[in-house]
């Protein structure tokens, strides 16, 4: 893990008995998007990195009990977003956390360097003794579960408070964000208008933008930690699938699913990967710009760009030709032949069927129309189409390995459009089809792939939201990461 100079962060022990963060060696980081100066959509209320609120608990500058406080004041503010952002708050069992973290630090018995830090959590984790509900009312009816998901047990076991769930596209089916039952968050930019957040980890990233938790964990299938980090100013990132266990999560799709955490830099989001991925340390520094070559994606993920997201992406790429960082323009028409025919039938539609399929008839008119449309329209997804379409995908991630071979990462805009009105789309729902998989067009392309991807905002002051995605090879997500550490400044002040 590293800070966002050249310097090496080092996070030992993560999850080791007695390591005070004095034992541990982790330099100062500096926040990033914290006033409004610097972000001027983004609340000033902001919460710091990761590793500056460990340094601040351990100095006692500040308290897990005051992080807390402020967490659930943001979430209960009149004038805030807390009432759809969350659907369910987890206050007492919050607080009673934060003064047992509090006692520990005094005593020098902290589990980790993260001990009382709150976090959110999407509502697609079992949390034990409470009901699952995935954003939706179909499942009200269900027993709680037995046992928190694996990456709530280890996000604890490393010390962190999960504050509460967070809202979300119904059953994660969709990248707009938009939920018909607990309401939809709005987006931090333009907050008159409200915009949409981006989806189906909508509540998440906007519990982040309004420090309503210091980061978050989401889900991703097509994009749904991306899309939203994009279009609320912030980072998320997409492991490899089977780096992170998924035990425990509500599933849309398992051939495509991962879960990846939202946060407000990369090394907010490379601690909370490695504690998820069963890590006990971090070692990760920015990788060599000298020598790095990025593969520019041409082809269907440039057109219809809204201006707002060609020009800030053009100039990322613009302040990586002045500083000498190798670029190379790649197509994969292996991959625009796959994404072209998954659009008439995916492994998406098939897989969430399937699974929807026992509560379709019992509960069907619990679900959001537009929802259950979609998931009804995978029942002609037949099991020949999910042989070809699963042959196909193996053949489309073999052909494209191929020509990026010599590719350090591939880079592409996160999200085509800079969020619409979520009036507008509430309205028109044929409109909310189109724009949904505008939105979903290229950072699916990471989830076909299987293939590790993180959006960084590369926005200018004063200009709408913009993601851009950095998309690694499969399995290598410390490269990656690295790499995002290595360019994330230079992305950000572009």
């Amino acid at each position: 893990m590293a800070t966002l100079t050249r310097s090496t962060v080092i996070v030992t022990n993560l999850l080791s008995a007695d390591i005070p963060l004095s034992h541990t060696k982790i330099l100062p980081v500096k926040a990033i998007g914290e006033s409004r100066d610097e972000r001027p959509f983004v609340y000033t209320r902001r919460m710091k990195t990761l590793l500056d609120l460990a340094q601040k608990l351990d100095r006692k500058k500040i308290t897990s009990q005051q992080l807390v406080q402020h967490c659930l004041e943001n979430i209960n503010a009149p004038d805030g977003e807390g009432k759809n952002t969350f659907t369910s708050v987890f206050a007492e069992r919050a607080r009673a956390e934060a003064v047992a973290a509090d006692v520990a630090r005094r005593e020098g018995r902290h589990t980790s360097p993260f001990t009382g830090i709150p976090l959110s959590i999407k509502d697609l984790f079992d949390v034990a003794g409470m009901v699952t509900t995935a954003g939706s009312h179909v499942l009200d009816k269900e027993l709680p579960a037995t046992d928190d998901a694996t990456i709530v047990q280890r996000l604890r076991n490393a010390g962190f408070i999960i504050i509460g769930r967070t809202n979300m596209t119904e059953f994660a089916y969709s990248g707009l964000g938009i939920n018909a039952h607990y309401g939809t968050p709005a987006s931090p930019f333009d907050r008159q208008t409200r915009r949409i957040p981006g989806g189906s980890s909508s509540g998440g990233a906007v519990s982040v933008s309004d420090a309503m938790a210091a980061a978050t964990i989401g889900t991703d299938t097509g994009g749904s930690t991306r899309i939203p980090a994009a279009m609320c100013g912030i980072v998320g990132f997409k492991p490899t699938a089977a780096r992170v266990p998924q035990h425990g999560c509500i599933p849309l799709s398992p051939s495509l699913d991962s879960i990846g955490p939202m946060a407000n830099t990369v090394t907010c989001c490379a601690v909370l990967d490695t504690v998820m991925s069963g890590g006990d340390s971090i070692e990760l520094t920015p990788y060599p710009q000298v020598g790095l070559r990025l593969g520019v994606l041409d082809g269907f993920v440039l057109e219809n760009l809204d201006t707002e997201v060609s020009t800030a992406y053009q100039r990322v790429l613009e302040q990586f030709g002045k500083r000498g960082i190798l670029t190379k323009t790649v197509n994969l028409p292996e991959l625009e032949n796959y994404q072209a025919h998954a659009n008439r039938g995916s492994l998406v539609g098939g897989e969430a069927y399937a699974w929807h399929q026992q509560y379709l008839d019992v509960r069907h008119d619990h679900y959001d129309p537009w929802v259950r449309d979609r998931i009804e329209g995978g029942r002609a997804f037949s099991a020949a189409d999910y042989i070809n379409t699963v042959a196909r995908r193996a053949s489309c991630r073999s052909a494209t390995q191929k020509r990026c071979i010599g590719l350090d990462a591939l880079v592409l805009p996160t999200v085509p459009i800079v969020p619409p009105s979520i009036a507008e789309l509430t309205q028109n729902p044929d409109l909310s089809a189109r724009v949904n998989l505008m939105a979903l067009r290229n950072t699916s392309i990471a989830n076909t792939l299987d293939a590790p991807a993180i959006s960084i905002p590369c926005n200018a002051p004063n200009a709408p939201p913009v993601g851009f995605m950095l998309l690694g090879k499969h399995g290598e997500d410390d490269k990656l990461l690295s790499i995002a550490l290595s360019l994330e400044s230079m992305i950000r002040q572009s």
